[in-house]
């Protein structure tokens, strides 16, 4: 049942024992850090409250009426029990701000997320940091469900029941061999991309529905047909390379495989995927503690300029 009126809150009980133990209003406001006056106010709403005068002041300092005392004996252990369950609560919060748990969509977890932790450990050195990679949808999954307290997405739109804010940008650009017969051409159309069996991320992946939504705006009733599906892009990239078929991949994630040309990319005549990859977290709330300074990290790193440069032929 519920409290009745007459309960003073535990601010007022507290400094109410701490006149009694240091006989003095004026020590005691001291001890809690307060003035005085506001002293003073706390005490006479609190014998306001229970109805009976708790202290006495002389010359010489305060002292408890024979109701105080005994409302002393009564408030001391709950104010000891207030303090315990202060001081776990700080515990628990100390525990928790110490680690971070951490979803992220392949792209994001292989290239991005290393600088961003390197970054964290100069805001956040004492944080231990545990990432769970996987696709956008599972990285929805992981942090609606509390695994996660803050995740990374490429989707072209936030998983429902999270908020979301935009921390990078790339492009998508369709790979092949050096073998490939598109290799050499200037480029292809539309339709031909739209004809062609590509080595492609798993259902859920943000690379492979950012893909499919910008193909079929383009080409109305396209069915998407994947002659490969991989969970890796590093399995996506070798495949590729070693001449399985033509895939679409984030340009943060060939960098490194267009400068040794291992890869070659393919201009496709009006077509280009421009994305957001998002930092995404329960609807309704805002990061805090880590995930805030994870947050912050991203957000300043901010576009990759190196993302949305054109592409070049050597």
């Amino acid at each position: 049942m519920p409290l009745s009126s007459h309960v003073p809150d535990l601010p007022a009980l507290d400094l109410f024992l701490s006149v009694v133990e240091l006989g003095s209003l004026g020590r005691a406001a001291e001890a809690h850090g307060i003035s005085q006056p506001a002293a003073s106010s706390r005490i006479r709403n609190l014998e306001r409250l229970v109805g009976m005068p708790v202290l006495e002041r002389t010359t010489r300092g305060s002292r408890p009426t024979p109701a105080g005392t005994l409302i002393a004996e009564w408030v001391r252990p709950i104010i000891d029990a207030a303090h315990r369950f202060d001081n776990g609560i700080n515990t628990l919060r100390g525990r928790r701000e110490s680690q971070l748990h951490v979803a992220a969509s392949q792209t994001v977890a292989e290239y991005l997320f290393p600088q961003w932790l390197l970054a964290l450990r100069l805001r956040a050195p004492d944080t231990t940091v545990a990432m769970e990679a996987g696709n956008s949808v599972q990285v929805g999954e992981s942090v609606l469900t509390g695994r996660a307290e803050i995740g990374f997405v490429e989707s072209p739109r936030a998983p429902k029941g999270l908020d979301s804010k935009t921390v990078a940008r790339d492009r998508l650009i369709v790979v092949v061999s050096p073998q490939h017969a598109w290799s050499r051409r200037s480029a292809i159309t539309v339709d031909e991309l739209a004809g062609t069996a590509l080595i492609q991320r798993e259902t859920g992946s943000g690379t492979r529905t950012s893909f499919e939504r910008a193909l079929t705006a383009l080409v109305p009733g396209w069915k998407p047909t994947a002659l490969l599906e991989l969970s890796s892009t590093t399995a996506l990239k070798k495949a590729t390379a070693n001449g399985v078929g033509p895939a679409v991949l984030s340009s943060l994630a060939i960098e490194g495989e267009l400068a040794a040309g291992t890869l070659k990319p393919v201009t496709v005549t009006g077509f280009e995927v421009r994305r957001s990859l998002r930092a995404v977290w329960p609807m309704g709330q805002h990061p805090t503690g880590p995930s805030r300074e994870l947050f912050a990290v991203a957000h300043q790193a901010g576009v990759a300029p190196r993302a949305l440069m054109p592409l070049t032929r050597p």
